[in-house]
């Protein structure tokens, strides 16, 4: 019975992290939505509303990442009790601890620590769900300087209508252009550090856990590269 409260209560706070997470991406499609209504709603309103929900959605994504890496906290000690203590069973085996799982476990709750980075975090959030948002908002602020209030009939038209105040055209788009350069490369350079621990991967259309997470050391988890599912039977019959 206790196994049962102790399982369930680390899954609702998985869920209640989740719910969270979806939280803030709303909020970020509201405010995009209500930009692009009060540009877009009459060819003489400004497109400056484009360019300040621009700055709001990266703060959106901070808090994002944020709440992230604590849901990753939770998801991750619910995967591992799926893993490593109703895999175990399912298969017959009864409940093993020779992997160490269960010291693992119980020294994560007594050293509480993220396990990913704030960085991760943010590039996770940004691939999945901040990508298309943002392209969103660019795309909707090249369209209202270039077709509002008449179309463009010059570059240089262009760069007087993306001038805001003291700024000149040029250096409202080079900034532009330097903020999605910084988003694109948060977005590679995290590509490679997926230390999150439970996570989804995603293979030949197959979906498939990462299942090997039950190392450990005396400081954190340790994922192990992931055995793609035909190579964990044929090991398995090799050692029969």
């Amino acid at each position: 019975m206790q196994w049962c409260i102790f399982i369930e209560g680390n899954w609702y706070r998985s869920k209640i992290w989740r719910v969270r997470l979806d939280a803030t991406t709303n909020w970020a499609v509201a405010t995009s939505g209500i930009a692009l209504s009060v540009s877009f709603s009459s060819a003489e309103n400004s497109a400056l509303p484009l360019v300040l929900v621009g700055m709001l959605l990266l703060v959106f994504l901070g808090i994002e990442a944020r709440r992230y890496r604590y849901f990753d906290i939770w998801r991750t000690r619910v995967r591992i009790l799926e893993v490593c203590l109703y895999g175990p069973i399912l298969r017959g085996e009864g409940v093993r601890t020779d992997n160490g799982w269960n010291q693992a476990l119980a020294s994560d709750y007594v050293r509480l620590h993220f396990h990913i980075s704030f960085w991760e975090a943010a590039g996770r959030r940004l691939r999945r769900n901040y990508v298309w948002i943002f392209l969103i908002q660019t795309l909707s602020y090249l369209a209202k300087i270039i077709i509002h209030p008449t179309p463009a009939q010059s570059f240089g038209e262009l760069l007087a209508r993306a001038a805001i105040g003291p700024l000149s055209g040029t250096a409202v788009l080079l900034g532009g252009l330097a903020f999605h350069t910084g988003l694109l490369a948060l977005a590679l350079v995290t590509l490679e550090r997926q230390r999150a621990t439970g996570r989804v991967v995603l293979k030949r259309k197959r979906i498939r856990w990462s299942s090997s997470i039950c190392m450990f050391d005396a400081t954190h988890w340790v994922p192990r590269a992931v055995v793609p599912a035909p190579g964990r039977q044929q090991a398995k019959r090799a050692a029969a």
